[in-house]
């Protein structure tokens, strides 16, 4: 399987002009968003940039999404919140918004719901899409603080999977291979930022880049 990761969209409608044709050119066979599509709304504007992609979407709402985001994805895509599916032999489980932050975001979860969420949708070896990254992976913001979710490190530590994809702190993008596992930060989307992810057989191997590459 072929991924094209984006995150943090944050309302640029601008960003399927570079998109449509990168998993074009890529040849992805699905694409995977980790939330923040909106900049606090409205949903229809995740709705015209989900339905807009030319591939199918899996994606989760972020922190800065709308509460009632989920239903608007499913109109338009698949909607990944709270929810796991199959995709090439692999399993996948998604969880949207992030843990609490100092800025009351709309979309926000306490560290008990993140786990009791993600707990029973998780296997052994699976694709963990999650806007919230672990703590102490890809989650350090310019002060040096790490503001991931324990929650989701808890997960990490409990399943091992093969990949873990986030978004949400824009400073701290990358690839990590950890234990086994990789993690991916593609970066901000709104800022041409994405990645491009392969999974054959358990090996994983991950790109980043920008659209102006």
């Amino acid at each position: 399987m072929k991924f094209l990761v984006v995150s943090d969209i944050h309302g640029n409608t601008a960003v399927t002009d570079w998109i449509n044709p990168v998993a074009e050119k890529e040849d992805v066979d699905c694409v995977l968003a980790l939330g923040d599509i909106t900049d606090f709304g409205p949903n229809e504007v995740a709705e015209k940039i989900l339905g807009s992609i030319k591939r199918v979407v899996y994606a989760i709402p972020g922190n800065c999404d709308p509460i009632s985001l989920p239903g608007a994805i499913s109109n338009v895509a698949i909607n990944m919140h709270g929810k796991s599916t199959e995709l090439g032999g692999f399993h996948v489980a998604g969880l949207g918004g992030s843990n609490p932050t100092i800025f009351n975001t709309p979309f926000e979860l306490d560290e008990e719901t993140i786990y009791k969420k993600l707990k029973p949708i998780s296997k052994e070896k699976m694709i963990l899409m999650v806007h919230a990254p672990p703590y102490g992976i890809n989650d350090m913001i310019p002060s040096g603080l790490n503001v991931g979710s324990e929650s989701v490190l808890k997960i990490v530590k409990e399943f091992r999977p093969i990949l873990v994809l986030s978004g949400h702190i824009h400073e701290d993008y990358g690839i990590r291979h950890i234990n086994g596992t990789t993690f991916v930060n593609p970066g901000p989307a709104k800022d041409g930022m994405y990645a491009v992810v392969e999974v054959d057989e358990g090996a994983v191997s991950a790109r980043q880049f920008s659209s102006s590459d």
